[in-house]
Parts: structure tokens; C-alpha cells; sequence
């Protein structure tokens, strides 16, 4: 997806961000806790570049152990993803693409 009012999005983004941030931390009596974290844009430098990244965002749940398969987050574009293209390719781009150490330190909270 592309964008030409970035710099509206972001603005909309941070608005969201810290409005929920606040209430879920209330709920977890978390204050402090950084809930979401720093948004930024980062263009994708190479088709490698954006399938490893897509990878990173569907797997990260996983990774901080909310749901055992990417898949089964509810807030993730993973359950469309696999619909628009089937598992066989799914899995053909997780190989072709893995995450290896992409995300190390800065998806850490």
C-alpha cells in the first residue's frame, strides 16, 4: 500500500496510538509500558526487503507468544493473506524469504 499524505497518516496513527496505549496499560495497570511503539516509515528497498518483512509482522505475535500460529492473531492480515494466495505459496515465500534476525532489538519491549 502507498500513500501521498504520509505525513497525515502518521499524525492519525500517533493519535491512535496514544489513546489505546493509554487505555491498555489502565487495563494492566502497566502505566509506562510501551504499548505501541514508535511508528516510522521505512520504504522496502528490495522484493526480499518486503517479503521478509511481511513474514516479520505475521510471525511476531508468535514470537512474543500471544498465539502458537501466525495465523490465529486476530488483528493480523495473515488469515487474508493465506486466502489471496494459498497455503502453498505462503509457505514457498516463508522459505524463499525467512526472517532469520530481522526485527532483533527493536521489537523487543
Amino acid at each position: 500500500m502507498k500513500t501521498e499524505h504520509i505525513k497525515a497518516l502518521r499524525h492519525v496513527l500517533a493519535l491512535f496510538h496514544g489513546r489505546s496505549s493509554h487505555r491498555w496499560n489502565g487495563e494492566d495497570t502497566a502505566r509506562g509500558r510501551k504499548v505501541w511503539f514508535n511508528c516510522f516509515e521505512r520504504p522496502m528497498k528490495s522484493e526480499r526487503h518486503l517479503w521478509a518483512s511481511l513474514n516479520y509482522v505475521h510471525h511476531n505475535p508468535v514470537h512474543h507468544g500471544y498465539v502458537e500460529h501466525w495465523q490465529d492473531w486476530p488483528w493480523s492480515s495473515a488469515s487474508e493473506f493465506l486466502r489471496e494466495i494459498g497455503r502453498e505459496k505462503a509457505e514457498a515465500i516463508c522459505r524463499k524469504y525467512p526472517i532469520l534476525e530481522y526485527g532483533k532489538k527493536w521489537d523487543v519491549y
